[in-house]
């Protein structure tokens, strides 16, 4: 009577922990992939679901949107520029079977595709485009990695370029050209400042050729000027047109 009683206690703790390792719950931002015997049974998810101990197998999935780091990457510019570029990229699973059936580690490879797609498509833009295009850079990226990575189950949100870093002997040659590009701009600048300078002592000469009157009222302007200030010699020039009266009568 005693064995009867202790394999009776056996069989229902064995049967307890049976059904408790069969209950799994699953939260709502998780799936579970069922297989069946080793094979892809269905999805299943979220909340309560039983999987079969021994005949069946579950692996979770989580759909939220993964955060990762694009290490630093060696590139070479289009224009033979060596850089270091890093970046970040978002992405989520859509389809839990692919991401577990499809690929070994989908975390991983989104990795290394990351990289290379990153090598890649800096590799065919000069240092000036990464510097000021990088929303299109960011869009070109992220449209291959989606596009590539759809076979997986995996949706790529989002891609930004964190950092393009260049060494000091790039900076300084940047620095060198940005200095030579200010004086250029000075330069055309003042040579503008004095072709409109000119064109405007053009017209004044002009409108004082075509009325003398003009010119004289200048002349007593100057006079007024002069005599407000501090000076004991005054310089008056006459036009010859005031002289060669007076040297025709002499």
């Amino acid at each position: 009577m005693i064995t009867t009683a202790y394999l009776s206690y056996i069989i229902i703790f064995f049967v307890l922990g049976l059904l408790f390792s069969a209950i799994k719950i699953l939260r709502e931002y998780e799936r579970g992939v069922i297989f069946l015997l080793g094979r892809f049974w269905k999805v299943k998810g979220p909340g309560l679901i039983i999987v079969i101990p021994v005949i069946q197998q579950i692996v979770k999935v989580d759909l939220r949107t993964v955060v990762m780091d694009v290490p630093s990457q060696d590139v070479i510019s289009r224009d033979n520029v060596s850089v270091k570029v890093n970046a970040v990229i978002y992405f989520r699973v859509v389809d839990p079977e692919k991401s577990i059936i499809q690929v070994e580690n989908f975390l991983a490879a989104t990795s290394q595709l990351a990289q290379t797609t990153l090598r890649s498509v800096l590799g065919q833009h000069e240092l000036d485009d990464m510097l000021a295009e990088r929303e299109q850079l960011n869009a070109d990226i992220q449209t291959i990695l989606d596009k590539q990575t759809d076979a997986w189950g995996i949706k790529v949100a989002n891609v930004e370029i964190k950092h393009v870093d260049l060494d000091e002997r790039m900076v300084r040659a940047i620095a060198k050209q940005a200095e030579a590009e200010r004086e250029r701009r000075a330069k055309v600048i003042h040579a503008e400042g004095e072709m409109q300078a000119a064109h405007k002592l053009v017209e004044a000469a002009k409108t004082l050729e075509q009325q003398r009157q003009a010119l004289q009222l200048r002349y007593l302007q100057t006079l007024t000027e002069i005599a407000g200030e501090k000076s004991s010699t005054i310089v008056f020039p006459l036009p010859l047109d005031f002289i060669e009266p007076l040297i025709k009568k002499n």
